[in-house]
C-alpha cells in the first residue's frame, strides 16, 4: 500500500493500515505537524517513515512509500533500534554473575540491535497521538533473545513549530537487565543522490576504534589527525576515507548535550542529546534495489548518513564504558533533539 508524499497544501488523512507484518499483524501510520515540517510515523520499529520541509522539494529521511521494504533491504530505516542498541561482542554478556547467550544475529558472531526480535523489527502499539506528536509502546519480554526481565517501552515522538522533531525514550524493567536505544533514521539533507555535499561537525575528542566486526578494540583514541576529527566542518564521507560506523565520544555536560551538524546548502541539522555516544554510520553498504525510496527510485551506497544518539557499543561487556545496566525501580530515558532549519539569506 503507497502512502502520498506530505503535500502541505492539503495533507491527506493517514491509512488506517500502512502494512501488514508476515504474522498478519495491521502496521498502522501517523502522520503528525508543526509549522513548517512534517513527519510520517509506524507503528513497526516505531518508525519515523518520513520527514518533510515545506521549501524542500525532497524528504530530509531515507525510506520508501511501500511498508514491504522495511522487511527487507530497508531494515532499521528509521526504527528505534535495541533493546540494547549496536554491537555485542560475541553475543555474550554477564549480568550479576550469570552468562547471557545472546542472539547472534550479524553473521553469526555479534549481536546487532537488539537481536532477530529486537525493537526495530516487531510491532509497536500506538498509543495515542495528536497533531504534533505520537507515543508508541511496547513490551519486550524476559528471555527475548537472550535478555533477562521484561522490558517496558515508550518512545514519543514531537514536532516542535521551530522545525524540532523531539524524540523521547523511556523503560522499566522487572529484572536487572540492559536498555540502550537509538534511533536509526538515515538522514539526507539534499536531493543529490549520495552524500557528496554534506559537511559535518561532531562535538567530540575522541572515538572508539574498532577491529574487523565492528566491535570496540580499545580505550578511547584521540580524533586529532584522524579521519574521525570533526571537530570543524568536513566532508562526510571522502574519496579514500576508510568506513566510518563508529561511537563518538561525545563531550560530557549535564542533561542535553550538542552532538552535531549536518550541513548542506540547502539545509542544516543540529542534533542534541542527554547520551554519551553518537554513532554515525556513513552507508556505505545502503542498496534497496529493486525497492524505491521516496524520490521513486532505489537507494545506492552513501545514499544517506545514521546518526543515532546511544551508548557506547559493546557497553554489557565494558565496565569502564558508560553503563546500560538498567535496575527494577529505575527508569531508562533518553531525549534527542533533531532540528532542520534552512539558511536564512
Amino acid at each position: 500500500m503507497a502512502v502520498a508524499d506530505i503535500d502541505f497544501q492539503a495533507v491527506p488523512p493517514p491509512p488506517a493500515r500502512f502494512g501488514e507484518t508476515q504474522a498478519g499483524d495491521a502496521v498502522s501510520f501517523v502522520q503528525i505537524r508543526n509549522g513548517s515540517v512534517a513527519a510520517n510515523l509506524m507503528t513497526w520499529g516505531a518508525s519515523l517513515q518520513d520527514l518533510r520541509h515545506e521549501r524542500l522539494p525532497h524528504a530530509l529521511v531515507l525510506g520508501s512509500p511501500r511498508f514491504e521494504p522495511y522487511l527487507g533491504k530497508m531494515r532499521f530505516f528509521g526504527a528505534v533500534v535495541g533493546r540494547v542498541a549496536n554491537r555485542i561482542a560475541d553475543g555474550r554478556a554477564t549480568i550479576d554473575g550469570q552468562p547471557l547467550a545472546l542472539d547472534r544475529n550479524e553473521d553469526g558472531r555479534t549481536m546487532l540491535h537488539g537481536g532477530r526480535t529486537g525493537t526495530g523489527t516487531v510491532n509497536w502499539t500506538l498509543e495515542g497521538s495528536d497533531e504534533t506528536s505520537c507515543r508508541f509502546s511496547l513490551i519486550c519480554r524476559d528471555g527475548q533473545d537472550g535478555f533477562p526481565g521484561n522490558l517496558s517501552l515508550s518512545v514519543t515522538y514531537r514536532l516542535e513549530a521551530d522545525g524540532t522533531l523531539v524524540f523521547e525514550a523511556e523503560g522499566r524493567t522487572d529484572a536487572p537487565t540492559f536498555c540502550n536505544l537509538a534511533h536509526h533514521a538515515y538522514w539526507k539533507l539534499d536531493g543529490r543522490p549520495d552524500l557528496s555535499g554534506h559537511r559535518m561537525i561532531v562535538n567530540a575528542t575522541h572515538y572508539l576504534p574498532v577491529d574487523e566486526r565492528q566491535i570496540p578494540s580499545g580505550d578511547p583514541a584521540p580524533v586529532e589527525g584522524t579521519r574521525f576529527d570533526f571537530r570543524g566542518p568536513r566532508p562526510v564521507v571522502g574519496a579514500n576515507d576508510p568506513l566510518l560506523d563508529h561511537n563518538f565520544c561525545l563531550v560530557r555536560s549535564e542533561g542535553l548535550r550538542p552532538a552535531c551538524s549536518l550541513r548542506t546548502d540547502l539545509a542544516q541539522l543540529d542534533v542534541e542529546t542527554t547520551e554519551p555516544g553518537l554513532q554515525v554510520y556513513e552507508g556505505r553498504l545502503i542498496d534497496t534495489a529493486p525497492a524505491p525510496g521516496h524520490g521513486g527510485t532505489p537507494y545506492g551506497a552513501r545514499a544517506g548518513v545514521a546518526i543515532e544518539p546511544q551508548g557506547w557499543p559493546d557497553a554489557p561487556n565494558r565496565a569502564e564504558f558508560p553503563s546500560v545496566r538498567l535496575e527494577p525501580g529505575d527508569t531508562y530515558r533518553q531525549i534527542s533533539r533533531f532540528r532542520v532549519s534552512l539558511p536564512t539569506s
